[in-house]
């Protein structure tokens, strides 16, 4: 492993007088010939936070962050950085994720024992240029098993967040949970809820991309299926989860809505995978309160709206997710005239891409058949025709602005809604994008009106 170790990292080992360590994923990956570029490097030394600190200044690494309570201390350089803790051992309250007694020791088992997983739980000293394994973490990288550094029972019981780690793990490097952790998973599930939504929402989004990681197929669909098969998926999206044995249409549909969507997931694009997990979270709602599914497009917009709020996804992302939910089911039938598509398309334009990635996947979930969806067929199809056909898709590619408007003499306040309305016009081919065209139906189906109501108005006062 040294060889792929930077040069500034080797230098800094050298310089400390203790054995200094590079611990956890990168090991892990670098044994399991998963990669070792990764940007996260953790090292640790039975040495103080201070004692380090000092070794790598004199190395030419600046602290970013210095947290003697806990031993730890972030440093960079040359755009290199590390995040270094003291050897320790820990002491929870059932649950939380902020140890609340903290024991500094030079015993490199007692820091193992600290630690998730024994994968986790490797060490390669780099002065020594050589792995250490206190608790058997090597054999379990060779067989690619998930196994907790102690009894299952009391590493879950610890630490909430591990029962998120264990399923975003396990799908980001194809390792399978022993039966003896996911049984301690599903026992302790409820310690999620002291989780903040932060930190359950960070760890939800690598798992929506976990095969990004290393290429793994489908491990975004592994690492959901560990969630619900230890009732954590239940807890965090309770709303999802009661789309369990929700029988659906036999012809179209092979799959319950929990299934379903989570295969939605599975196979969608990794830009819209949040949105394909909840693109059908409106169905149970909708079947409970209507005894329909009819509407669920409208209401799970709703839904997952205020489930992006409790998770505390950011707010761009929120946005767009509710849309595309809002928009998955247009034209479901593929009935719809040529013209509507047309309109749909340019009020759309910003996320029409993702709308056909999310109708694809959600073609695809049905009855896992990946060829090209009707929809997204018949949409792209005219999409084409209006890009040969040079139409304009937004207000930049308009051939006439508002200033011509205004000129017209269009009330200030109608010149955006009468530029939408023409962008409309000129995508549906009711006029020519060329500006005197567009002047003239500018005025006649616009401005005319207005002057009539205005009249009319003066008339009657």
């Amino acid at each position: 492993m040294y060889e792929v170790l930077s040069d500034n990292l080797k230098k800094l080992a050298e310089n400390c007088p203790f054995p200094l360590y590079v611990v956890g994923g990168r090991v892990r990956d670098y044994l399991a010939g998963l990669g070792c570029e990764s940007p996260d490097t953790d090292i640790c030394a039975p040495a103080s936070a201070e004692d380090f600190l000092a070794r790598a200044k004199e190395c030419g690494f600046t602290a970013s962050a210095v947290y003697k309570h806990t031993g730890t201390v972030k440093i960079e350089k040359d755009g290199e950085e590390y995040e270094f803790t003291s050897f320790r051992s820990d002491e929870y309250v059932r649950g939380e994720h902020v140890p609340v007694g903290i024991y500094f020791t030079d015993d490199i088992e007692k820091d193992a024992r600290r630690r998730d997983f024994k994968c986790n739980a490797v060490y390669y000293e780099i002065k020594a240029r050589r792995f250490a394994d206190p608790l058997g973490g090597i054999a379990d990288i060779d067989n690619k098993r998930l196994d907790a550094v102690a009894p299952p029972a009391k590493v879950f019981g610890e630490d909430g967040l591990r029962l998120m780690r264990l399923a975003r793990i396990s799908a980001q490097t194809g390792f399978i949970p022993t039966a003896a952790c996911l049984e301690a998973a599903r026992f302790h599930r409820e310690l999620i809820r002291d989780v903040s939504a932060e930190r359950i929402w960070g760890e939800l989004k690598l798992i929506l991309n976990a095969d990004e990681k290393y290429g793994l197929n489908l491990a975004q669909y592994t690492g959901l299926k560990i969630l619900k098969n230890t009732g954590i998926l239940q807890i965090i999206l309770p709303e999802l989860c009661e789309g369990e044995n929700m029988v659906q249409r036999k012809d179209f549909h092979k799959y319950d809505v929990l299934e379903h969507s989570l295969r939605c997931a599975a196979y969608a694009d990794p830009s819209i995978r949040l949105a394909a997990l909840l693109h059908d979270v409106g169905k149970p709602y909708c079947l409970k309160n209507l005894k329909t599914f009819a509407g669920h497009d409208e209401e799970g917009a709703r839904i997952a709206a205020d489930i992006c709020e409790r998770l505390k996804v950011p707010k761009k992302q929120k946005e767009e997710t509710v849309r595309l939910i809002e928009t998955h089911m247009y034209d479901f039938r593929c009935d719809a005239k040529e013209n509507k598509i047309r309109k749909f398309i340019i009020e759309n334009i910003g996320i029409f891409d993702k709308i056909l990635l999310l109708k694809q996947a959600d073609y695809s979930a049905c009855r896992d058949d990946f060829k090209t969806a009707p929809a997204v067929a018949k949409f792209r199809g005219i999409y084409d025709k209006m890009v040969e056909e040079n139409l304009p898709f937004t207000l930049k590619g308009l051939d006439i602005k508002g200033d011509d408007l205004l000129s017209m003499g269009f009330p200030p306040e109608e010149v955006g809604r009468t530029l939408e309305r023409l962008l409309l016009d000129c995508g549906m081919k009711l006029v020519a994008n060329e500006k005197e065209k567009l002047s003239s139906r500018a005025y006649k189906v616009y401005l005319a009106p207005i002057i009539k109501a205005g009249e009319k108005k003066g008339s009657n006062g």
